[in-house]
C-alpha cells in the first residue's frame, strides 16, 4: 500500500527543507511517493526542488492558492491514499504507520488526522519541548498505537490529513472556489461524512505544526480571505460553521462518570453535533438526540444522532416523559422569548434525577460594559433577546422550580484598564463584585425539584418553627443549622422559602441574613447571595447586610 504525499510551497525554504528531510527519516521508503507542487516561489525552493531526484514537482508560473495545487497533486496520484500536508510540518517516528493503522481499522472511515502543538479544533494537545530534538522524544513517547487514542469527528484540519483514494474518488476533488485557501478542509469533511464516511483524529500520532507560515508575512490579506471564504463557505452550507464550531467541553465536564452506564442526551440548539459527538467519543452506549432550527446543519448531526428540525418556543417535543438524563443549553436560553416557559417544559421530559447543563454569557462581563458605555454596542443575527447577571441566573432556575447543584464559569483576565473601569464599578456599586465582572459566561448544572404534597406541608410547617425561633432569638445558630438542612436535604426552591418567610415574619431581613451566613459557611454561596439580595431589596440601610454582601461575593466562586 502506497500513500501519496502531497505538499505545497511557497517560499519558506527553511521549512520545507525541515518538513521533506523529516518525511525522509522517519517513513519507510516504498511506502509513499512525494508530489510537490510549488506556487511560483522565489527565494530559491524551485531551484533546490529540481535538484531532488525522489520528488515529482510541479511548478506553477503564479500562486494558485491551496484547493487548486492540492488538486493538481491528487490528479497525478498514484497512491491507495492521499495525504494533504502543510510544509511548515515536522513529521515524526511511527507517523505514517499510525495514520493508516487508524484509517484501515473500518471500512467506514474515510480520513484521518493527527494532533499536534499548533491547531483548531481540538487537535492540539499539552506538549513540552524547546527544540527538534525534544519534540521527537516527546512524539516517540506519544506515537504509540492505540485505538483508545482515536476519536470521532466532524471536521479535520487540513495541515495534515490522509484520505482513502476511493473516497476521493466519490466525492471529488477540493471545492476550489475557497481559493487561495481557508475553509475547503472544512467544506471537505463534511463532504466525507454526507458520503457515509467516518472521520478520526489520532491522538497517537503528534506532529510538530509552526502554524501558517506562508501567511504570517501578509496577516492583513489572510484576514480578508477569511472573511471572504467564510461568507463562500454559509453560502454553500447554508450555515455558519463559527457559530456552530463550539463544542461545549465545559458542560460536557458536568457530567457525571457515565462511561459504564446508558444515558439518554438532549442538546438543544445542537448544530452540526460536535458536542453531541463528543459525548459519544466519552460515553459509547449514550443515545444521542438533538433539536436545531437549521435544517442544513442537521444534515451533518443526523449522521450518528437523532436530530430534529423545530422551533422549541412553539412545537411539542417529540419524546417520552422522564426519559432524559440531560438536556443541554449551550448558548441557548439568553436567545430564546420565553426562556422560564421553555425550562419548565422541558422538565417533564427529564428523569427523576435528570440535569439540565447550560451555558449563558454574563452580561456584566466588564468588556460589555466597556463597549456599552463606550457606544460600541453591536447587533448581529445572533445577539441575544434576554441579557442575565448571576442574580438573574438563580432566580430563573428558582422560579421554575430547579434547584442549582453547580455553577462554574469561564473567567477572562483584564488589563490594567479594565481593572481601574472594575473598581470604578465597585466603588460606585459600594460592593465588590469583582469575579461577577470577570466571569465572561457561567456554566449551570441544575436539577428539579420534585416534593410530595405530603413532604411539602411538612416541610413547611418545620420550616416556620424554626423561622420564628430565629426571629425571637431562640436558639438562634442551632435553628438556622436544622433549617439549613431541611432546605438541603428537600432541595426546597428558595422562591418557597421566601415566600413563607415574606408570610410569616415580620423582622424579615433579620431572618435573610442569618440563613444567608449559615448557607455562606456550608459553601452554599450561590443560595447564600439571593437571600441577601432580597433581604437588600427589602432593607438596604442594614448594615449587617451590607457587610454579609460583601463577605460572601470575596468568597463566592463567582
Amino acid at each position: 500500500m502506497k500513500t501519496s504525499i502531497i505538499l505545497l510551497t511557497f517560499n519558506q525554504l527553511h521549512y520545507t527543507k525541515l518538513c521533506i528531510n523529516s518525511i525522509r527519516k522517519y517513513t519507510d521508503k516504498n511506502t509513499y511517493e512525494l508530489i510537490v507542487i510549488d506556487n511560483h516561489s522565489t527565494d530559491g525552493t524551485t531551484k533546490w526542488l529540481k535538484n531532488q531526484e525522489d520528488i515529482q514537482c510541479i511548478f506553477n508560473e503564479d500562486n494558485l492558492g491551496f484547493p487548486k495545487g492540492c488538486n493538481q497533486g491528487i490528479k497525478i496520484a498514484k497512491g491507495d491514499n492521499i495525504l494533504l500536508l502543510n510544509n511548515d510540518i515536522i513529521v515524526t517516528p511511527n507517523w505514517l504507520t499510525n495514520l493508516n493503522k487508524c484509517l484501515y481499522s473500518d471500512k467506514d472511515i474515510g480520513a484521518v488526522g493527527a494532533v499536534t502543538n499548533n491547531c483548531s479544533n481540538h487537535q492540539t494537545i499539552p506538549s513540552t519541548y524547546n527544540n527538534i530534538e525534544e519534540m521527537i522524544t516527546f512524539a516517540k513517547k506519544n506515537n504509540i498505537s492505540s485505538k483508545n487514542q482515536w476519536e470521532e469527528k466532524l471536521r479535520l484540519i487540513g495541515f495534515c490529513m490522509l484520505i482513502k483514494k476511493e473516497v476521493v474518488e466519490k466525492i471529488g476533488l477540493l471545492d476550489e472556489r475557497f481559493s487561495p485557501g481557508n475553509f475547503e478542509d472544512d467544506d471537505y469533511s463534511f463532504r466525507i461524512k454526507l458520503a457515509g464516511y467516518k472521520l478520526m483524529l489520532c491522538k497517537d500520532v503528534f506532529i510538530h505544526h509552526f502554524g501558517s507560515v506562508s501567511f504570517n508575512e501578509t496577516k492583513n490579506e489572510f484576514s480578508k480571505i477569511l472573511k471572504v471564504n467564510k461568507k463562500k463557505f454559509k453560502k454553500k452550507w447554508g450555515f455558519s460553521i463559527s457559530y456552530y464550531s463550539n463544542i461545549q467541553v465545559d458542560l460536557i465536564n458536568l457530567m457525571d462518570n457515565f462511561q459504564s452506564k446508558k444515558v439518554n442526551v438532549l442538546e438543544i440548539g445542537c448544530g452540526y453535533g460536535g458536542t453531541l459527538l463528543q459525548i459519544k467519543n466519552n460515553c459509547k452506549t449514550a443515545n444521542l438526540y438533538g433539536i436545531d432550527l437549521n435544517k442544513k446543519a442537521l444534515e451533518i448531526a443526523k449522521s450518528f444522532a437523532n436530530v430534529q428540525c423545530l422551533n422549541i418556543e412553539n412545537e411539542k417535543l417529540p419524546y417520552d416523559e422522564n426519559y432524559f438524563d440531560y438536556i443541554i443549553l449551550g448558548n441557548i436560553l439568553e436567545h430564546l422569548y420565553d426562556p422560564w416557559k421553555i425550562l419548565k417544559n422541558i422538565g417533564m421530559y427529564m428523569k427523576k434525577d435528570g440535569k439540565i447543563l447550560a451555558s449563558i454569557p454574563n452580561i456584566m462581563h466588564y468588556s460589555n460594559i466597556k463597549n456599552l458605555i463606550n457606544g460600541n454596542w453591536v447587533h448581529d443575527d445572533q445577539t441575544p433577546i434576554r441579557f442575565f447577571t448571576l442574580k438573574q441566573i438563580n432566580t430563573m432556575f428558582n422560579d421554575v422550580n430547579y434547584t442549582i447543584e453547580t455553577i462554574t464559569g469561564k473567567t477572562t483576565q483584564p488589563n490594567e484598564a479594565d481593572k481601574k473601569l472594575i473598581n470604578s464599578l465597585n466603588n460606585i456599586t459600594g460592593r465588590n463584585m469583582t469575579k461577577q465582572y470577570q466571569f465572561q459566561q457561567y456554566f449551570i448544572k441544575a436539577r428539579k425539584i420534585e416534593n410530595s404534597i405530603e413532604e411539602n406541608n411538612s416541610n413547611h410547617t418545620k420550616i416556620k418553627f424554626l423561622l420564628r425561633r430565629i426571629e425571637n432569638d431562640i436558639l438562634i445558630e442551632e435553628s438556622s443549622k436544622s433549617l439549613i438542612e431541611i432546605i438541603d436535604d428537600s432541595k426546597l426552591n428558595l422562591n418557597t422559602l421566601i415566600k413563607i418567610i415574606h408570610m410569616n415574619i415580620i423582622k424579615k431581613d433579620k431572618v435573610l441574613n442569618q440563613l444567608s451566613s449559615q448557607l455562606s459557611k456550608k459553601n452554599m454561596y450561590e443560595y447564600a447571595n439571593i437571600l441577601l439580595s432580597k433581604s437588600y431589596e427589602i432593607n438596604p440601610q442594614n448594615i449587617e447586610t451590607q457587610e454579609l454582601l460583601k463577605i460572601i461575593e470575596g468568597e463566592n466562586l463567582c
